[in-house]
């Protein structure tokens, strides 16, 4: 039929073809233009908002537990809204998103929070509220007091991420897993937090060497395929979905006492805690969640073994937050090369160093730059490294438990903290 129709109007298949393209070539082209311009507008509208870096000099005095910070996060940090088309692609307006940020200087370990300016009094006040003792000032961001990575220069550095290795589902290993270790009350020497290794650890690094972690987070937008309708959606309804799955081989019909038929779940045992913790996270505020870790030395102060043994060092600083048969935290996108013959001249490490660096700064997860938004071809990533940001979804538990100010129980010397009351002055001073 379709070559009678060819023969009868003196055409081609191959024109056929050229005309078909011709006339739906139109669409791609739209979307792609539709999706560069929103790129461009959103880039835009990202270089005009102000930022404030906030260093938070803890109280000595701590006696909360991290579920002070929980309230801190869902009421500065979750500003969850819909945007329509005019924010989203006519002015570019992306959600607001944060760095939380530990930062370990020649041994001298920091709390920042990055925030844009608008709701830099909202996020001062919520760590006011819970912690009053607490000192919030704005500092100069000490990222750019290192220069940029250079392969013969005086600086050494090494970076990874980290991801969940499970679904986004499973929770990580948090605070209230301890028990009662951590609850207000408990005596200071009884307390278990699973802060306090990380702390230590920074605190003990010398002179020349230094340790930078950031979590960028933002209220959850992550979307999810649904495998019900087809359609995309939120984390508690994917959730859902994927308990069901995960429960259909362990279901059972049977007759209830009203006469029909039930569905009953015989679940193995070793499985509850699992399915307890996915359940129970349902019911939390999540948020979109990047973490990248970097380590830097001084060659001028430090060597090359010293700089490879932070470097081994620093993978194993989340490794307390490692639930096994639930969920832990995975490093990625690590700034080196496992062979030799990957990289000869060294040209394409020098380049992922300078990229993971420039992301660390510009504090990049959810908006690369657009040369960095897509996957180039293995043979074009020596000159375009070009792999994306990982982002997982966190509860506002884990959260917490990942970036909380230490309690009482931290006792690490370079770990600055300020008095926790202030006298006030002697009602007779002289005026």
């Amino acid at each position: 039929m379709i070559q009678d129709f060819l023969n009868a109007h003196n055409i081609n298949l191959l024109q056929l073809l050229l005309v078909t393209i011709g006339y739906l070539m139109p669409i791609p082209l739209s979307v792609l233009a539709l999706n560069l311009w929103h790129h461009y507008r959103q880039e835009r509208f990202i270089m005009g908002i102000k930022w404030v870096l906030l260093e938070i000099q803890v109280p000595r005095d701590v006696v909360k537990t991290p579920a002070a910070m929980e309230l801190i996060f869902t009421n500065a940090f979750y500003h969850k809204s819909a945007k329509g088309f005019w924010e989203q692609y006519i002015q570019g307006a992306p959600w607001f998103w944060f760095s939380l940020e530990i930062a370990s200087i020649d041994g001298r370990v920091h709390f920042f929070i990055r925030t844009p300016s608008r709701v830099r009094n909202l996020v001062e006040t919520q760590i006011y509220g819970q912690f009053p003792q607490a000192k919030v000032v704005e500092v100069d961001d000490y990222v750019f007091h290192v220069p940029q990575y250079k392969k013969n220069g005086d600086w050494n550095m090494w970076g990874c991420e980290f991801k969940k290795l499970k679904e986004d589902f499973f929770p990580i290993k948090t605070y209230k897993s301890l028990g009662d270790d951590l609850k207000t009350g408990v005596k200071e020497e009884f307390k278990i937090d699973p802060i306090t290794p990380m702390i230590e650890y920074l605190g003990s690094l010398p002179r020349g060497q230094q340790v930078w972690i950031q979590m960028v987070v933002r209220w959850n937008v992550k979307k999810y395929h649904s495998h019900k309708t087809g359609e995309h959606v939120e984390f508690n309804q994917a959730a859902t979905e994927f308990l069901d799955k995960m429960l259909l081989p362990y279901t059972r019909l049977q007759e209830s006492a009203g006469g029909g038929l039930a569905p009953q779940v015989f679940l193995p045992d070793y499985l509850k805690p699992t399915v307890e913790a996915v359940a129970k996270g349902m019911g939390l505020v999540h948020f979109d969640c990047g973490i990248r870790l970097i380590a830097l030395s001084d060659n001028r102060l430090c060597t090359e073994d010293q700089f490879q043994n932070l470097r081994r060092e620093v993978r194993l600083l989340f490794r307390q937050y490692a639930a096994p048969s639930i969920n832990e935290l995975d490093r990625v996108n690590s700034t080196q090369f496992d062979a030799p013959w990957s990289d000869p001249t060294g040209l394409a490490l020098t380049k992922i160093k300078k990229r993971m660096l420039d992301w660390y700064r510009m504090r990049v997860f959810f908006h690369p730059p657009i040369q960095y938004a897509m996957n180039y071809p293995k043979v074009l990533s020596a000159f375009f490294p070009s792999h994306k940001a990982n982002i997982f979804v966190v509860s506002t538990e884990e959260l917490a438990t990942l970036f909380h100010f230490p309690g009482m129980v931290s006792e690490t010397p370079s770990f600055k903290r300020i008095e926790s009351k202030i006298a006030k002055p002697p009602s007779n001073l002289p005026i």
